[in-house]
């Protein structure tokens, strides 16, 4: 769906808020670049705040729902969820080993999937980078599983700086290239 002709003159004359903010991000990446383990428990401590509203949004539910049918499960989800986010707190060194090692299983069966679906589409022309896609995901979960638990002080960190990084560095050239 293309862009309306009002929007796209938007954007054109705001090209420097996005070049600003991608600046911005840049920087931010680098500095959790120079710190992968304080970006870590940063990553670790954002996760938590995020599970302990959301255990207690669902605690309320719980409450807000007494006479149906599945309010003991949304009450245990919500406790579960509450918990984590807790123990994210307390032990952020620890949430961030299993949140480490559930990464590398999520990144080892996304690469077996892709992997699989580039073969699926074999007869047509591009299945390769689909599969070799795949290969790459599968691989980096085996780093990550192989360097498991002494890798989960830095790598939630570093997924965080390139994350932010990239994103400022796409912000930037959509900047500079809505300018033109």
């Amino acid at each position: 769906m293309a862009l309306d002709l009002v929007a796209k003159e938007s954007l054109t004359r705001k090209w420097a808020w996005f070049v600003a903010l991608g600046v911005l991000l840049v920087m931010g990446g680098g500095i959790a670049l120079a710190n992968l383990f304080a970006a870590t428990v940063v990553s670790v401590y954002y996760v938590g705040v995020v599970m302990l509203v959301a255990g207690l949004l669902q605690l309320g539910h719980a409450f807000r729902v007494k006479d149906w049918k599945s309010v003991l499960y949304w009450g245990l989800a919500g406790g579960c969820y509450t918990l984590a986010g807790i123990f994210a707190f307390i032990n952020p060194l620890l949430t961030s080993a299993v949140l480490t090692l559930i990464m590398s299983a999520a990144l080892l069966v996304a690469g077996v999937f892709r992997i699989w679906s580039g073969f699926a589409l074999r007869p047509i022309k591009g299945w390769g980078w689909i599969a070799l896609g795949g290969l790459v995901t599968f691989l980096a979960g085996l780093i990550i599983f192989a360097g498991w638990p002494v890798n989960s002080l830095w790598i939630l960190g570093l997924f965080l700086a390139i994350d932010i990084t990239m994103q400022g560095l796409a912000l930037i050239a959509f900047g500079v290239l809505a300018k033109s």
